[in-house]
């Protein structure tokens, strides 16, 4: 059980107040007492709190149980075992060599190249001498200010010379856009969704004790499959358009959520518009290295009339794309906690999206079909009329 840290600094503030002037048993009784109030887990909660061993808590929880008055002797202050630490005063720098063998021990350590768990530090420490078990590694690492920690991805490595012209160039051409009129949209597709009764991260109000069942594993239901959700952000509008495929990610199936976008809202809101403008990231399937993608915005700009220029984030950079903030981790949060059981569930999720700043967004479903693996020859692509731009950019009329 974790207890709350406010709850934990508590009860460490009543225990040194009150230890002093307490024998053993009334301090036994006291945890006991504790850890009876805090429930399940208590008694763990306690001991690491109060400092102590669990069995010191669990003695007292018999005592207190018991309902007797016990006789039995105090030891003098200073008695009873003592900790092993004390008795062997190496073991502190062993161990913290073992940990971090880098900076303080050998690089060969056998430990270096595993994971070092509470267990296997013991057996190593009991290895060369100093006989410890797993619990008192863990309280001597607690101790040392060591704790469980993951990976934190904060490297992102080398930038290009001309990353922040390209970004200014993309924050221009959007000004230039939405100067005159023009509509500026932002695209990408979100994380796949398995569709089913799968567990979605996140909690949601329910009644106490009746969590939603959800499968223990998480494999893909093969009559339901996943849920491609691609979005399309209009800057200006502060307005979200969601086509949920349910075929494959590939260019067509991005190019066609575009296409429903103009057909449903772009053209009713730039009725008129004679330019698009569309900034996406630099991979997947609507990246600039992509033929398809060209071939198929190059067919939409035929067919609407418009000529559309794509600005492409630069490599790593997927992050500053306006949809992932303002459109992407809205829908995520307002899903949170809620399994997708069905295609159904997810499109009015998504359009029941809202903010306090009057984001709308409006979802579908896309049952059509979008092979991979099309293509695309040279003769083909030299016939499309393209213009590039510097910075990344293409113009398809």
């Amino acid at each position: 059980m974790r207890i709350p840290d406010e709850t934990r600094s508590h009860l460490s503030v009543k225990c040194a107040v009150l230890f002093p002037h307490l024998d053993e048993r009334q301090r036994r009784l006291l945890l006991a007492a504790e850890a009876r109030v805090l429930g399940h887990g208590g008694v763990r909660a306690v001991a690491r709190a109060a400092a102590v061993s669990e069995t010191t808590v669990r003695k007292g929880v018999l005592e207190l149980e018991a309902g007797e008055e016990p006789l039995g002797w105090v030891r003098r202050p200073g008695g009873g075992r003592k900790r092993v630490v004390e008795l062997d005063p190496g073991l502190r720098p062993v161990l913290l060599a073992l940990v971090e063998p880098d900076k303080r021990g050998d690089p060969m350590s056998p430990l270096r190249w595993t994971v070092k768990s509470t267990r296997a530090l013991a057996r190593e420490l009991t290895r060369v001498g100093h006989r410890v078990s797993a619990d008192t590694v863990t309280d001597l690492l607690r101790e040392e200010g060591f704790s469980l920690q993951a990976n934190a991805k904060t490297l992102e490595g080398g930038q290009h010379v001309d990353r922040g012209a390209q970004f200014r160039y993309l924050n221009e051409q959007a000004r230039m856009h939405r100067g005159v009129g023009e509509p500026v949209i932002s695209v990408d597709a979100k994380k796949k969704e398995l569709v089913g009764a799968f567990r979605d991260d996140g909690r949601q109000w329910r009644p106490a004790g009746d969590p939603v069942v959800v499968n223990m594993h998480d494999f893909v239901d093969p009559r339901l499959g996943k849920a491609i959700p691609y979005g399309v952000y209009d800057l200006a509008a502060n307005t979200g358009w969601v086509n949920v495929g349910t075929d494959h990610d590939t260019a067509a199936f991005a190019v066609g959520s575009i296409r429903r976008w103009w057909h449903g809202r772009g053209h009713i809101f730039y009725p008129q518009a004679t330019r698009l403008l569309i900034t996406a990231d630099a991979d997947g399937s609507d990246g600039y290295r992509t033929w398809a993608w060209k071939l198929q915005l190059a067919r939409l700009a035929a067919e609407t009339g418009l000529t559309i220029t794509v600005c492409h984030l630069p490599p790593g950079t997927s992050k500053w794309n306006k949809i992932e903030h303002r459109l992407f981790s809205h829908i995520t949060m307002n899903w949170r906690g809620r399994p997708l059981t069905s295609h159904e569930v997810i499109v009015q999720c998504i359009s029941a999206t809202t903010t306090r700043t009057g984001l709308r967004v409006h979802a579908e479903l896309d049952n059509n079909t979008y092979p991979t693996g099309v293509q695309i020859g040279d003769v083909e692509m030299a016939a499309l009329p393209l213009t590039r731009r510097p910075g990344r950019s293409m113009s398809s009329t």
